[in-house]
């Protein structure tokens, strides 16, 4: 008889806590830093969802990652994106095969890389739409398809796919609807000076090995016990109202951002700050989620789902700062919000109808 997997208690948030500290702490043996980009991969994690990371080369994605399925006992594949690729290269793809015993051939199916737990999508804006859109099935959908076959993907399922912010010639940039299925953008920068020293010293050093802190069905548990936790109406307005403050023809923007907003985040974007919110708590030991979980997951859930106009690049406003804009100048419970200041056609107009000062006025007359 085939061995059956022994129920799983019920988890408790003091115990995803403890979990994630010593999950913070294996990747700390092997990765110098990036204490903000890890917990926003757990966050990502748990929710069941996928991210997308954008950093220049050489920061350690592909071992982050890796490090963080060693340590989950998930099964991890790295697939580099490239002009070339094709959608079956991915999925995976039939081949006619000959039974030795009865020579009889049948088609049979070879996976591909995307058949693990963890897949790091590296250089996603390299490979051409059509490749590109065989993998968001598979993130959307759990599933990859063949030969009008479906075949699921085994729980969990998570994609962290990479981008490169320098050499865009030849790229593909993902597309708006595409980019709403990341909960997540997360940004890799530089290290510290004192960062980069360790990191130099640590180089002749082999890595630390690892064991896995808890197992598949373990982590599931844990997952199942975040996402079925109370998160307060207050939470949830604020939420909502952030999102729909993103949105032009909604009415809701603040008025300095008018101008440099040309489509807003969609609905998305609400359930990623809720969800997100829900596991920061946990992971901080915490049962309830408080407004300041969704201030602090703000930048990476809007920064890509945000549509900027010609007006903000004139200005000098990225994503970021749109973002920064929109925290202070909607209401936050517990909060007071900062006096709105006006965007620069506003300015400009007020500028143009303030009247001329008088000749005699004029300094040095």
């Amino acid at each position: 008889m085939p061995a059956t997997t022994a129920p799983q208690p019920p988890a408790r948030i003091e115990e995803v806590a403890a979990v994630a500290a010593e999950l913070k702490r294996g990747v700390a043996t092997r990765i110098v830093g990036l204490e903000e980009p890890v917990e926003q991969l757990l966050i990502t994690l748990l929710t069941g969802s996928h991210a997308l990371l954008e950093g220049v080369p050489g920061l350690a994605k592909t071992l982050l990652l890796s490090t963080l399925a060693e340590l989950l006992d998930l099964k991890f594949n790295r697939i580099q994106f490239t002009p070339d690729l094709m959608p079956s290269d991915v999925t995976g793809s039939e081949f006619l095969a000959q039974d030795p015993v009865t020579g009889q051939r049948e088609f049979r199916f070879a996976p591909g890389p995307v058949f693990a737990h963890v897949v790091l999508a590296d250089e996603i804006n390299r490979a051409p739409p059509k490749t590109q859109a065989a993998l968001m099935e598979a993130m959307e959908e759990r599933q990859v398809t063949s030969l009008g076959v479906s075949r699921r993907l085994e729980d969990p399922f998570f994609v962290l796919a990479t981008q490169n912010p320098i050499e865009q010639e030849g790229t593909y940039p993902l597309p708006a609807a595409q980019l709403d299925r990341f909960l997540f953008k997360i940004h890799l920068g530089y290290p510290t000076f004192e960062q980069e020293a360790r990191i130099a010293r640590l180089t002749a050093i082999a890595p630390a090995t690892l064991k896995p802190l808890l197992s598949r069905e373990r982590f599931l548990a844990l997952r199942a016990a975040i996402l079925v936790g109370e998160v307060s109406p207050q939470l949830v307005r604020y939420a909502v109202e952030l999102v729909a403050a993103t949105r032009p023809k909604a009415g809701r923007v603040p008025e300095r951002l008018k101008d440099y907003l040309e489509w807003g985040a969609g609905p998305r974007a609400a359930q990623a700050l809720v969800n997100g919110a829900r596991v920061r708590a946990a992971l901080a030991g915490r049962v309830l989620a408080d407004v300041e979980d969704v201030r602090a997951l703000a930048g990476p859930v809007l920064r890509h789902r945000l549509v900027l106009s010609y007006a903000a690049q004139a200005d000098d406003i990225d994503a970021e700062g749109v973002v920064a804009r929109l925290l202070e100048d909607v209401p936050c419970p517990g909060r007071e919000a900062a006096a709105p200041r006006p965007g620069w056609m506003r300015r400009l107009w007020d500028a143009l109808r303030r009247p001329a000062p008088a000749y005699g006025s004029l300094p040095g007359r």
